[in-house]
């Protein structure tokens, strides 16, 4: 199939864009990637403390049969759901590279913190900043220069992209990553998201929502709506760095393990091969626009409109927020997920997975076929599923993944739920951001209304419980409001989710009233079908335009025709200063669970269509 106009120009704007820092990094990876390995590079000292601790074997295979030495890094910790199954990946990780004449070692972990169990606190402040300690993390542990290859154990929000951002760094070295998968379907995202509207006005106490929310997080392994973690799972399998197939498998199931020991075996099978394939080389701008394609393709996660801006920075390759649009403005909508509709990840899979999806697009002309993968089948590999083979001495085998199980979760390319993505950029004098289309009743795309303007996530949480908002909204003409909370970008306060602010936002809009935010947070995976302009750039706190925006000023927020702008006077608006940060907002910002520690974060962090990068 011949590729997509549009996806052929985007890739090729994105490879001239970023010619003389890809060609740098290149050269750093091949210069790395030619030396001979460790154990016989270092000196002996740094040889016998490297292997010190491992069994008397596994010292003979590394130091006299220069056998392959695999580094484990790790996001285990059994406090995030989806990470507590890696627990016992390294034990299967060492037996197999054993049985292959191999041995593992696990390099470090790396922190990993659950955005479900610090929203709406003080520690979502760290939850951005989180993915870049992540990056720094796994470069430390790779950094011991003693390995062959690399697993990289993780699922979550900010794990995944931190742990690629700190590979790409260590990009003469191939890497695989190893998923845990969801948990099992429990209370339905709906149901649950009913509880919450119904809890945010008082018709049900704090036993009923508790009761609700564990029944719906219930057990080991990844939430089960289509948020940044799910969405990284997609993108891992569209860029081929994944054991094919093995995003969406739950943990305790049979495959699941075999999955883990094929990923092992998976990465010995680059460091032997004719064709060596380290990470560096494998995420190319080819790579890169197959995940923006797989996103957009299955309406994910906004919040990789910022971590993948830095996951190619970190490969030498520049994209932004225009590149998403104008693929966005072709790629058709394949899925629908929750919060894009009432399926979860495992009807997702059910009905066809990453499989069913990679093989629409390529087949349609909107993925390039033509690239490295950890696999010497290339994407084509993605296209199919897994399955237990009982008795055979690689018991994991491939079926093609048919047709769609489910039409209402999955469509071909043929015919889409939608002939382009689900996201859209919005631009105008307000700044730059991101809608995600997708999620918000067509009726909903275009609000336009006077605004309503908080200086933090609390002031419109307590305004929607006195009342406020719905008397505001009531005496619109067209029952219509914006709000906007800004200070909640990168500097100001290291960019937290939102999501605190879904359930009375959609109690509003399920009133019959017209709202929306807009907002330099985040407000991705659970965001519902409320219109939200997130991500919005210049943030308020370096300059930005939200700084301007006063109480009353009527607001446009565009979906259809990608505006978002102050309908005031151009020489009334272009003569109004920008307020600043209140000072005990601040002062507040900067203290507390451990905040203190990222005050350097968030000095220096980049603005969010540049990545919110903070090595830069």
């Amino acid at each position: 199939m011949t590729l997509h106009g549009t996806v052929a120009a985007v890739t090729q704007r994105i490879r001239e864009r970023s010619a003389p820092a890809r060609g740098a990094y290149l050269e750093r990876l091949d210069a790395l990637a030619q030396r001979p390995p460790g154990a016989q590079r270092l000196g002996c000292a740094n040889v016998a403390h490297a292997f010190a601790g491992l069994p008397g074997n596994d010292k003979l295979r590394i130091v006299a049969e220069r056998a392959p030495n695999i580094g484990i890094v790790t996001a285990y910790n059994d406090v995030l759901s989806a990470h507590a199954p890696l627990q016992h990946y390294p034990d299967l990780i060492k037996d197999e590279a054993r049985k292959h004449g191999a041995t593992a070692q696990v390099a470090g972990g790396v922190p990993a913190m659950c955005d479900g169990v610090t929203q709406g606190t003080p520690g979502m402040e760290l939850s951005l900043f989180s993915r870049d300690v992540i990056a720094m993390a796994t470069a430390v542990a790779l950094s011991h220069d003693v390995f062959d290859a690399a697993l990289l154990l993780g699922v979550c929000d900010k794990i995944v992209p931190g742990l690629l951002i700190g590979a790409l760094h260590f990009g003469h070295l191939p890497m695989v990553f190893v998923p845990a998968g969801p948990m099992t379907t429990g209370l339905s995202n709906n149901a649950k998201a009913q509880v919450r509207e119904q809890a945010a006005q008082g018709l049900v106490g704090r036993p009923e929502l508790l009761a609700a929310e564990s029944a719906a997080y219930h057990s080991e392994g990844t939430c089960t709506f289509y948020g940044t973690a799910n969405s990284n799972q997609m993108l891992l399998e569209a860029m081929g760095l994944h054991v094919p197939g093995t995003a969406f498998f739950n943990p305790g199931q049979a495959l699941r393990a075999e999955l883990t020991r094929e990923a092992a075996r998976t990465a010995l099978s680059i460091t032997r091969a004719q064709q060596f394939t380290p990470i560096g080389r494998l995420v190319d701008e080819r790579a890169i626009v197959n995940a923006m394609v797989a996103l957009l393709a299955t309406g994910g996660s906004t919040n990789h409109l910022i971590h993948w801006v830095a996951v190619a920075r970190s490969a030498g390759i520049t994209i932004d927020w225009n590149d998403f649009a104008e693929l966005s403005a072709v790629v058709p909508l394949l899925a629908r997920v929750y919060p894009n509709g009432s399926a979860d990840v495992n009807q997702f899979q059910a009905a066809g997975g990453p499989g069913y999806v990679i093989r629409e697009l390529l087949d349609a002309g909107f993925m390039h076929a033509d690239v490295l993968t950890v696999r010497p089948g290339g994407l084509r590999e993605y296209t199919r599923v897994p399955h237990a083979v009982p008795g055979a001495e690689r018991s994991v085998g491939w079926a093609d993944s048919g047709a769609s199980g489910d039409d209402s979760i999955l469509r071909p390319a043929s015919a889409p739920f939608s002939p382009t993505g689900g996201l859209k950029l919005l631009q105008g004098n307000l700044g730059r951001a991101v809608l995600k289309v997708s999620a918000v009743p067509g009726d909903r795309h275009t609000i336009e209304a006077p605004a309503r303007v908080f200086e933090s996530q609390e002031g419109l949480l307590a305004a929607f419980q006195s009342g406020e908002l719905e008397r505001l909204c009531t005496g619109h003409p067209a029952n219509g409001l914006v709000c906007v909370v800004r200070w909640q970008g990168p500097q100001a306060n290291g960019m937290p989710e939102l999501h605190k602010l879904t359930p009375p936002l959609a109690v509003l809009q399920g009133k019959g009233l017209r709202v929306a935010l807009v907002t330099d947070g985040r407000m991705s995976g659970a965001s519902g079908k409320v219109p939200a302009a997130i991500h919005v750039s210049p943030e308020a706190a370096a300059g930005g335009p939200l700084a301007k925006v006063r109480d009353g000023d009527l607001l446009r927020v565009d979906g259809h025709a990608g505006t978002l702008a102050a309908l005031v006077d151009a020489t009334t608006w272009a003569a109004r200063s920008a307020d600043a940060m209140p000072a005990a907002l601040q002062q507040s910002n900067n203290l507390g669970m451990g905040r203190e520690l990222f005050a350097g974060f968030r000095r220096n962090a980049l603005a969010a269509e540049e990545g919110a990068c903070t090595w830069l």
